[in-house]
């Protein structure tokens, strides 16, 4: 007499979280040079991405400090052309006219010095003027322009009536002045002047930096300069510039506001920073490449370590290793490779960020989308380039591989 036979069929067991690491670490340990090389081209990428969204994120982050401090709700206007192709001229009362409309909170002027080239000294050629040009000024031009003396000290009410100049930073490095003084003089218009101050580089009026910038009145009556502005500065409201600009035109020369160039100097700020960002997207290409690359690298080296690795596969299997678990091994061998590259090159391309921005006196941002986007690519890389050795892997006979040299 015979009971009912209970049979249970035999099932492999399970390989928990931490024996899936341990296995799959195992080519990395045993290779650890070859491991390096593989992950090397996935460092590069992913380095290379996270090093250019990072530095051009700090390019920009300084540009908007840079735009928050000086503002942008600066507008000039300038005499343009006439129809006939000459120099239009803005009417004496250009500025008064502007001062009247409502949302404008400050204004200033600069006017050309025509025939009053500036020289170091009597003894220079005539035809050497280093492009430095003269221009008669407001007092109140630093403060439109958001423009800061470097030396010595601005015009004034008192200083305006005399013979007194305010150099730009790239024409006093032009004329070779390295420190206002008394005894320091440049001759503009066959005049001597006294240089009284030196600025710092206009971000909003880069025409500044090329000027020899003199008083209103002595302008007048020393250089032969007309009176006319050439050049308005104009502070709007922060929510009426659109408004102003639509009339500035037309209120500093009602007669022919077609012959008034208007603009926006923040805009040319702007207009570099979207030229930083088609870069970027020029240089994140790059970056995608080589990261391409190391995908490549990755992959071979799978293969290859398929290859090698066949009497290793062989025993696993005879001792009762699933495909599915070979699979696993080799899978997670290429997720660790290409992880540990994308961990390595998130860290120099972070690091690489600092130390730029640190030597151009920028705040240092990383976005963290970046980072965890270029960790999330290493992922998807490594699996795709994991995926086919590791079933390469799985298929392999467990006689033939034990056979394998």
């Amino acid at each position: 007499m015979s009971g009912p036979a209970s049979t249970e069929r035999l099932r492999p067991a399970r390989l928990a979280v931490p024996d899936v690491l341990r296995v799959g670490a195992f080519g990395l340990r045993t290779r650890p040079m070859r491991a390096f090389l593989s992950s090397l081209g996935i460092a590069i990428g992913i380095s290379a991405m996270v090093a250019v969204v990072g530095i051009s994120s700090s390019s920009r982050a300084d540009l908007d400090a840079q735009l928050d401090a000086l503002g942008t709700n600066l507008l000039t206007a300038n005499n343009g052309s006439t129809m006939i192709g000459g120099t239009a001229v803005l009417p004496l009362a250009a500025e008064s006219m502007v001062e009247r409309i409502a949302p404008v909170e400050d204004v200033s002027a600069t006017g050309r010095v025509a025939d009053a080239d500036v020289y170091r000294t009597d003894k220079i050629p005539a035809e050497e003027t280093n492009g430095v040009v003269a221009y008669a000024v407001r007092t109140g031009l630093l403060a439109t322009t958001s423009t800061t003396v470097a030396q010595g000290t601005w015009l004034n009410d008192a200083t305006a009536r005399y013979p007194a100049v305010v150099l730009g930073s790239l024409a006093a490095e032009r004329l070779g002045i390295g420190a206002p003084g008394p005894d320091t003089q440049v001759l503009i218009g066959g005049t001597y002047f006294t240089v009284v101050g030196i600025l710092e580089p206009s971000a909003l009026a880069p025409e500044l930096d090329t000027a020899a910038l003199t008083g209103w009145q002595i302008a007048r009556s020393e250089l032969g300069f007309d009176g006319h502005a050439t050049t308005l500065y104009t502070r709007a409201a922060e929510d009426q510039v659109t408004a102003v600009q639509a009339v500035l035109a037309a209120t500093a020369n009602p007669a022919a506001p077609n012959e008034v160039e208007v603009s926006q100097p923040s805009d040319a700020l702007e207009a570099q920073q979207a030229a930083d960002q088609a870069l970027t997207g020029l240089l994140l290409g790059v970056g995608a490449v080589a990261l391409l690359v190391g995908g490549v690298g990755v992959a071979n080296t799978m293969v290859i370590s398929v290859l090698e690795r066949r009497a290793e596969i062989g025993l696993r299997r005879s001792l009762g290793a699933t495909r599915g678990q070979i699979r696993t091994q080799f899978l997670t061998e290429s997720l660790l490779l290409s992880s540990l590259g994308g961990l390595a090159g998130a860290a120099i391309g972070t690091a690489v960020t600092f130390g730029y921005a640190a030597t151009q006196a920028w705040i240092a941002v990383v976005p963290m989308w970046s980072v965890l986007a270029g960790l999330a690519a290493t992922v998807v890389i490594g699996g795709i380039a994991g995926l086919y050795p590791a079933v390469r892997a799985s298929r392999l006979p467990p006689t033939e591989a034990l056979a394998a040299p």
